[in-house]
């Protein structure tokens, strides 16, 4: 059962925790209730709760989980943002990988903190997510400069030459595991173009789908070759 306050003093952050485990949910709301400019706005244990409780209380900041049963956290995400783009969404998960946040940051999430994380760091993290800010934790920042310094230089583009700067562009992001709808948003190209850039990148890589180049630009980046 979700716990629906409505409730909410005037100036403070109406924060929703939307988390599967009781415990981790009672130590959270123990740490606001003793902020003076937080309230807690409501809990869900899964998913479709933390659409739906956000929908119905239009809370400041969603405190989300990743996984939870039934409806994930990055999806209920997608569906909070894409229906309520003013409610800032803040990751709280123990998974650090790169598929995860880069995942939720395509879904609309502005932040990403670990639950290993101090209390002054995630009020910090509220905080800053409801001012309108991006943040992360230490080491996810940390390793998402350097993901970045390795997948985007400009000097990377030896490792594709057949391509254009473009086409590099949408194989990458095919690698991150991105959709056409959502390199187009990337982008700022139309759904058609981005399909044509696509078509184009299979065919002079020589490959059968998106899969497989996806395949071959992450062993590129990684192992600093070049596709076969």
């Amino acid at each position: 059962m979700s716990d629906t306050n409505t409730g909410g003093k005037a100036g403070k952050l109406r924060i929703l925790i939307a988390d599967d485990h009781p415990l981790f949910r009672q130590g959270v709301r123990a740490l606001l209730a003793g902020s003076p400019d937080m309230d807690i706005a409501g809990e869900a244990t899964n998913g479709e709760e933390a659409v739906s409780l956000a929908a119905a209380l239009e809370p400041d900041v969603v405190l989300m989980d990743i996984r939870m049963p039934g409806l994930n956290g990055i999806e209920a995400t997608k569906r909070i943002v894409g229906k309520q783009p003013k409610v800032r969404v803040l990751i709280l998960t123990m998974f650090q990988d790169d598929s995860s946040v880069f995942t939720a940051m395509r879904a609309g999430a502005r932040g990403y903190v670990l639950k290993d994380a101090d209390e002054e760091e995630l009020m910090r993290a509220i905080r800053a997510v409801a001012g309108g800010e991006a943040i992360f934790s230490p080491n996810i920042a940390a390793r998402m400069i350097d993901y970045f310094a390795m997948t985007r230089p400009a000097a990377r583009e030896e490792l594709f030459p057949e391509l254009t700067t473009r086409e590099r562009e949408v194989l990458y992001l095919i690698a991150d595991g991105a959709s056409n709808a959502e390199i187009a948003l990337k982008l700022e190209l139309s759904g058609k173009t981005v399909a044509n850039y696509v078509t184009n990148v299979l065919n002079k890589l020589q490959v059968e789908g998106r899969s497989e180049a996806a395949r071959i630009a992450r062993e590129a980046r990684l192992g600093g070759g070049g596709a076969e």
